[in-house]
């Protein structure tokens, strides 16, 4: 038996010394030995949209930052624990690593390409780049000072981390330069490899201006004149209607499906209920969106679960049925978000078009048609005193953030900056409260232990690594 083994063992060595070019045996013939330029772009914004829509708990928890959804038994992550499960860590790893990564190097390829004429090639860039600045945006957004100058340099394997401020306006700068560089008579990336706009660079062009306008107005209590500056120059070139939405379009099966189906189905797991806050607001306004955003518990009735506490699944309202849909598009930027930070602007005196009530009945309007809702609801829910822009309570950063909070469920990210902004609603503390409100995110523990010296000296610099800390658009 024993020769029997080594016969054929002696072959192969026999076999395999006869073979002078043993580097052949190294090649990878199932891989890819290039990947295109429009792939690696495709793959990078497909992975931020994964990121800001997964309802994941060890990857996105700011649903139950915000109030509108909490959990059932796992109780840590609405009482703003974002330690236990490392989720700053996930979060940044899947913005660097699995975003801005494939986006450079997606521009690094492109003039490589000898296929695709020059003013193509010039397109391609400069919408790769729009969404690193979206991209380094949430980061900054979230955490404050981060890697930037160094981010992406392999070269640099403890790169420093850049002033917020500094940052933002490079960002700001890089958008400007893409809009120039953008050329609608030109092609960009194909419709198949544009997610996004399938191959419509006047759109993009649309999305470059809205994104100007975006970052451009979250500077307004930091710096109101250069605020206005931007938020004036951005205005006419940005969203029009909803049709100029920027919508990721995702599919029934996997893997491309929506990743809220992934945890709130494929999982068969009950471990997100609505949050009463947010449920009794908008049982209190009559809201037509509460059937759209909601399923209601067993026995018919929208109510919510408290924040922090453990709930029953069947006593509370749950996710609504359109979030169930593996296919259901996840939103980047909306006219609905835009109208809203119009009538903002307006309130704020920039020179842009229209007033700021149309602009508020435009938002919420279009918020209510996009979730399925009609015109006529739209209508009879502006027309109540509570909601109606004239006679609203509060000031005008209360209406429109309220506004703003209900019409941004299901995009945690951007509620949470608007909640922050406007510093309403005035969200209560969850049960057994970790920290007060989190205003940003901590620096991830691999940070702490890897980039030692250059973590030290950023939480030293923006006030101290814990969530309390207030970014420097910040100022109330």
């Amino acid at each position: 038996m024993k020769k029997f083994l080594i016969i054929p063992s002696l072959a192969l060595l026999a076999l395999t010394s006869c073979t002078k070019d043993i580097e052949t045996l190294n090649e990878q013939t199932k891989a890819a030995a290039k990947v295109p330029a429009s792939t690696l772009f495709s793959n990078g914004v497909r992975n931020l949209s994964d990121a800001l829509a997964s309802p994941s708990v060890n990857v996105n928890v700011l649903r139950l930052t915000v109030q509108h959804w909490t959990t059932t038994t796992y109780t840590d992550e609405p009482r703003y624990d974002f330690t236990t499960r490392n989720i700053p860590q996930t979060f940044w790893t899947r913005l660097y690593r699995d975003v801005l990564a494939n986006l450079e190097e997606s521009k690094r390829l492109i003039p490589t390409d000898n296929t695709i004429a020059e003013d193509v090639k010039k397109n391609q860039i400069a919408i790769a780049d729009l969404m690193e600045v979206y991209t380094y945006s949430v980061l900054v957004n979230s955490f404050g000072d981060v890697p930037y100058s160094e981010a992406l340099d392999y070269n640099k394997l403890f790169p420093k981390y850049d002033d917020a401020a500094t940052i933002y306006n490079d960002l700001l700068t890089r958008i400007d330069a893409d809009i120039a560089a953008l050329n609608p008579v030109s092609a960009g990336f194909t419709a198949n490899a544009d997610i996004l706009y399938g191959g419509s660079v006047a759109k993009w062009v649309k999305f470059a201006n809205t994104l100007k306008f975006k970052l451009g107005i979250i500077l307004a209590d930091a710096d109101a004149a250069k605020s206005k500056a931007i938020v004036e120059a951005a205005d006419a070139g940005s969203f029009s209607s909803a049709a100029d939405n920027a919508v990721i379009k995702y599919f029934a099966t996997t893997p491309n499906n929506n990743p809220i189906w992934a945890d709130l189905i494929q999982s068969k797991r009950q471990d997100f209920v609505a949050a009463a806050t947010f449920v009794n607001t908008l049982n209190g306004l009559n809201d037509p969106r509460t059937a759209q955003y909601f399923k209601a518990n067993d026995a018919g009735v929208y109510v919510g679960g408290e924040a922090g506490s453990t709930n029953t699944y069947s006593l509370f309202a749950k996710p609504g049925t359109k979030l169930e849909d593996p296919a259901l598009p996840a939103l980047l930027l909306s006219y609905d978000e835009l109208e809203l930070l119009r009538a903002e602007a307006k309130e704020r005196g920039f020179n842009v078009a229209g007033t700021a009530a149309d602009h508020y009945n435009n938002a919420v309007r279009a918020s209510i048609l996009y979730w399925g809702g009609t015109d006529a609801q739209a209508t009879a829910y502006l027309a109540q005193p509570a909601v109606a822009y004239a006679t609203a309570p509060g000031t005008f950063k209360q209406k429109i953030g309220l506004q703003s909070w209900i019409a941004l469920y299901n995009r945690p990210y951007d509620a949470w900056t608007a909640v922050r902004r406007y510093d309403y609603p005035a969200l209560p503390a969850p049960t057994l409260a970790k920290s007060g409100f989190p205003n940003r995110l901590t620096y991830p523990a691999n940070e702490q232990q890897l980039n030692g010296t250059n973590y030290t000296a950023a939480s030293s610099k923006i006030g101290g690594d814990v969530v309390e800390t207030k970014l420097f658009w910040d100022k109330f």
